[in-house]
């Protein structure tokens, strides 16, 4: 007796990447893939992408109906802006696009694939800081850096209740794109220059801090934030977030947990920012931990 088999369709692909230069440090495929199988998401790749910024024009025209979003890393943030379609007033108050989200919009010609832009970063600070701080408002927060991820920074312990933070900078000359950020979003933060005492005193001070600086950079507080307490014993109660998530823990982060007060990992704001991303791109609540659970085998693991 013979039976017919009805064929099985094929699964449509539906394609996401991270673009920037460079990019193959990335650990956002390690977070997507884990969403993608643990939604049952047949058919979902997540590539990597060097891209430059002279790159990224041409890429954004060859994008067809199959892919669903990109995740952007630097140098690509704030450039990006300029190439899209539209661009959320979140992502345009703070001037940095670390999503793109495509849609497909059908007449008489075939399918036009058209760009959003949005921010996750933003969501990203938040969620991170909330996982130390529960429900607590942020009465008086500090943002060190003035760089792209600064101005989501300043929108985040907005978000969390503190709207004139304390910014501390390398120099006051060359924070022009933050100022514009500022002024965009409605929030009024003090401009400083880092000073040992003062920049040391506001950390102690503050009940959240927010550490942009680039690997190393943020090193030279941890002693001097210990000495603080050991001369004045201003021991600091805040909870402290460094972007950075390689070394894991930063000097700072380690200063500050020795002192007794709470830190957070770069790697939670990734994981959250990654989450989001997953949320927008396929319409799915965010899988958050087995996204977790890949994040931290991937971060034990020997250095690529």
């Amino acid at each position: 007796m013979s039976t017919t088999t009805t064929p099985t369709a094929p699964v449509a692909t539906r394609r996401a990447a991270v673009l920037g230069h460079p990019v193959a440090h990335s650990l956002s495929p390690v977070l997507h893939t884990a969403a993608y199988r643990a939604l049952g998401l047949a058919g979902w790749e997540y590539g990597v992408h060097d891209v430059t910024q002279d790159a990224l024009p041409g890429f954004l025209r060859d994008v067809d109906e199959s892919w669903a979003g990109l995740s952007l890393t630097m140098p690509l943030k704030q450039m990006v802006i300029g190439l899209l379609d539209h661009v959320e007033p979140l992502a345009e108050a703070v001037g940095a696009v670390n999503t793109v989200l495509f849609s497909t919009v059908r007449g008489s010609a075939g399918g036009v694939v058209t760009t959003t832009g949005t921010n996750t970063d933003v969501h990203g600070i938040v969620a991170a800081l909330r996982e130390r701080l529960g429900a607590r408002r942020v009465a008086d927060a500090v943002v060190l850096g003035g760089g792209a991820t600064a101005a989501s920074a300043l929108a985040a312990v907005a978000e969390l209740g503190c709207a004139s933070p304390r910014v501390f900078v390398r120099s006051l000359d060359r924070i022009g794109p933050l100022r514009e950020a500022v002024a965009r979003m409605g929030v009024s933060p003090s401009f400083e220059v880092f000073d040992d005492k003062a920049t040391t005193s506001a950390l102690a001070a503050a009940d959240a801090v927010v550490s942009t600086m680039p690997k190393y950079a943020a090193d030279t507080w941890a002693p001097l934030l210990t000495d603080l307490v050991a001369d004045a014993g201003d021991q600091p109660g805040g909870v402290l977030l460094d972007v950075v998530y390689d070394p894991r823990p930063t000097a700072l982060q380690a200063a500050w947990a020795a002192l007794g007060a709470g830190t957070v990992g770069g790697e939670r704001m990734l994981l959250h920012q990654a989450a989001e991303q997953v949320r927008l791109m396929t319409g799915r609540p965010a899988p958050l931990a087995a996204m977790d659970e890949a994040l931290q085998v991937a971060l034990a693991a020997p250095a690529r």
